[in-house]
């Protein structure tokens, strides 16, 4: 009797379908047990600590750790199937790991709020449609590692789960602090890694298993309406993670012109050159901050004529220019050098 409660036929290990293994394998990693819930819980504080030091590698390490793959490929297959039983215990482990993880990840924001976000936890707060089309990969190629008698399983979590703990601690932290518009953006990277990895596990699995029986459009017709969700989800996920990508696409092309011109236009004061550029948002103007280094002073004249030549903002707002300056030198043996090629390296 398999975990459905049917009877199957005795087969000997030694002519059973390796295919037929793979789909017991998904099924039983699709299971609510004590171990599935310390290491989410284990992945949740490595993956946590990890954002806080800014620090790639250990995130990497919660990302190993984390068991919340096992249940979305566990959906995937109950809903190729058509086995209500599977859907139920594989929903059930994913609500439950997902709750499990961000309660721990909210606890540890909460002991730790003093700590400055980081890098890690920043990137995570705007979705984009690549990391859609990520997701939808990951989750292919996960799938079919888990099927495929050529590859091991023990790869899939590494491969897949690497976009799911992250974003939900990252949200929780967010959360923690009161940084709500972030915090729902760390969580709808998640949603849509989460929705992504199944729909693509239902399509891997629904070609390898009617495949085999031979494809016909009934069983499309049988198989689309119980993905009708995924679809609908992915399809309005879609829209905002497009309309978020084509926001950062005008944000850094906006960023690159801006560079180029303040380059071009402080290069031509003998000796200066630009050093930084910083943005600052604010509600009624786009604050953009130029440090600039060399031996002359820019003036406000200057300033004008760099600012009338800068582009509109991407959010339509006024732009703030301002300048720092701050005065350098080079010395050399014949005394004080005030050139620009020379002054770039300093």
């Amino acid at each position: 009797m398999n975990t459905d409660g049917q009877i199957e036929p005795t087969v000997c290990s030694e002519t059973r379908d390796p295919h037929d293994e793979a789909r017991e394998n998904i099924r039983k990693g699709a299971i609510l047990n004590r171990t599935y819930i310390i290491m989410n819980i284990l992945s949740a504080i490595m993956a946590c600590y990890g954002l806080f030091e800014n620090s790639p590698a250990v995130v990497i390490g919660a990302m190993v750790v984390a068991l919340l793959i096992g249940p979305i490929i566990g959906l995937a297959l109950a809903l190729v199937e058509g086995n209500h039983a599977l859907l139920g215990r594989a929903a059930l482990a994913e609500v439950v790991g997902t709750a499990v993880v961000y309660a721990a990840a909210l606890i540890i924001g909460l002991l730790n709020r003093d700590i400055p976000i980081t890098n890690e936890i920043m990137v995570r707060t705007a979705p984009n449609l690549f990391d859609l089309m990520i997701a939808l990969a990951g989750g292919a190629a996960g799938v079919y590692a888990s099927i495929s008698p050529s590859l091991g399983l023990s790869m899939v979590g590494v491969a897949i789960a690497t976009a799911l703990v992250p974003p939900l601690s990252s949200s929780a932290i967010l959360l923690a602090r009161g940084e709500y518009a972030l915090s729902g953006g760390a969580f709808l990277l998640f949603l849509g890694n989460l929705v992504s990895i199944e729909f693509a596990s239902s399509i891997v699995l629904f070609f390898f298993i009617y495949t085999k029986k031979s494809l016909k459009l009934h069983s499309v017709l049988q198989v689309l309406p119980r993905n009708l969700l995924s679809v609908l989800t992915l399809l309005v996920l879609g829209v905002v993670f497009s309309a978020n990508l084509r926001r950062v696409v005008i944000e850094e092309t906006y960023k690159a012109n801006t560079r180029a011109i303040l380059q071009a236009e402080v290069r031509k004061v003998a000796g200066d050159y630009l050093a930084g550029i910083r943005y600052q948002n604010t509600p009624n103007a786009l604050i953009v901050r130029a440090l600039v280094r060399g031996p002359y002073r820019l003036t406000p004249e200057q300033v004008a004529a760099i600012q009338a030549k800068m582009l509109p903002s991407p959010s339509g707002l006024p732009t703030d220019f301002r300048v720092r300056f701050v005065e350098a030198t080079v010395i050399t043996s014949h005394g004080l050098l005030f050139t620009g090629s020379e002054d770039q390296g300093e």
